[in-house]
């Protein structure tokens, strides 16, 4: 079966992980021919271009399929898109993120591709948005939503999210978690002691991580004052973020104002095989986004077996369970936070019960090898009614 993905960016991010993990899973499942389109990796992220050449994906690369709005290079970016699906003639087209699901479904639609799927890593309207941006991302989910045969959501709550503002019909949605290399997680206690000897970390640090690009939505502006919180009660206590981004600066700067600078640590970027060691340095795990689908590192941290506290945004209430896998809180919350963080921290058996609950609701459901399987049952299942 001939397959073609199309994402905007092959940039260090989840939905990128998981659509090259669908890409090199389909590769190894066989009976799929498959190809990813994407645009250049523009951003300090960091990519996964040079993973996807070494692992023998085809990959098509073409440089106006940009994540800015630019009608003009859209225009062209729809186009060629086009002009390759004719050529391809692929009986799936599956798209990824929502400037690629827009243009990639269109282009799929005009090139009489006859399976058209696309997967919601995370809606692109939010209420963090101006009425106006925020309607016209809903008018054109609508209108791709109707050029789709099938959307995966990779939540629950995305798909009832879609579904409140008119976005597709629910016998098009069907959930598929993101996957991952589930057993690199498990095993991340191994490398424990010699990351944390890398780092720096004394036998005595709680350490309290967070993995996220340093960019805006990524809630950094409400974890550094709640931190200082902790400090006062737990001085043990420090705080490793993990990633890169363009407000690096800025928050080691409200490091210093704050004076908790020399508690807290920037990796800076690792690559994505960096990430079970980091969390197995860690112990405890807190994503303050205010815009996720479901964040990867949350089933991440919770198969290493680490806790997890969260923002109660999107898809995190279907991993962290309130007092069972860790602590949900409302987003934006500062006090709250610092005293999850703070029970947390001076809690080791609690830590070590909300580790192994968490441990056991998801590590089959997140693996990455559930996840191709379920999308390439999809594929045929659709094409057989096609």
């Amino acid at each position: 079966m001939r397959v073609v993905h199309v994402i905007t960016r092959l940039i260090l991010g989840g939905a990128q992980e998981n659509t090259l993990l669908t890409v090199e899973g389909l590769m190894r499942m066989g009976g799929f021919e498959v190809s990813l389109v994407t645009g250049p990796p523009e951003g300090p992220e960091g990519d996964l271009i040079d993973r996807a050449r070494a692992n023998g994906v085809d990959l098509v690369m073409m440089d106006e399929l940009v994540r800015p709005i630019r009608p003009v290079t859209d225009f062209k970016a729809l186009r060629r898109l086009k002009r390759y699906l004719k050529q391809e003639r692929p009986a799936v087209v599956h798209t990824h993120s929502s400037k690629a699901g827009i243009l990639g479904r269109r282009a799929a639609l005009k090139a009489g591709v006859p399976t058209i799927i696309h997967t919601i890593h995370g809606l692109p309207f939010h209420p963090s948005q101006s009425r106006l941006t925020y309607r016209t991302y809903v008018r054109l989910e609508r209108m791709a939503a109707r050029w789709s045969t099938r959307i995966i959501s990779v939540a629950d709550v995305m798909t009832a999210n879609a579904l409140a503002e008119g976005i597709g019909r629910p016998e098009q949605f069907v959930t598929i978690r993101s996957g991952m290399d589930a057993d690199a997680f498990l095993r991340a206690d191994d490398l424990r002691e010699a990351t944390r000897a890398e780092l720096g970390i004394a036998p005595g640090d709680v350490v309290i991580g967070k993995i996220a690009r340093l960019f805006e939505l990524k809630g950094h502006e409400y974890l550094l004052p709640a931190f200082r919180q902790v400090l006062a009660d737990a001085p043990e206590a420090l705080l490793l973020l993990v990633g890169d981004g363009l407000l690096r600066e800025d928050l080691e700067a409200e490091t210093r104002r704050l004076g908790i600078a020399d508690r807290v640590i920037f990796t800076g970027l690792v690559p994505p095989d960096r990430i079970p060691a980091l969390i197995g340095a860690m112990d405890l795990v807190v994503h303050c986004s205010l815009r996720e689908g479901l964040a990867r590192v949350l089933p991440q941290a919770l198969i290493a077996g680490r806790p997890a506290i969260s923002y109660d945004v999107d898809g995190a209430r279907e991993v962290v369970i309130d007092g069972e896998t860790g602590r949900l809180l409302p987003a934006k919350s500062i006090d709250g936070l610092a005293e999850a963080m703070r029970d947390l921290v001076r809690n080791p058996d609690l830590r070590k019960r909300m580790g192994a609950e968490g441990q056991r609701r998801c590590c089959n459901e997140f693996r990455a090898e559930t996840m191709v399987e379920r999308i390439a049952d999809l594929y045929r299942d659709v094409a057989a009614a096609t």
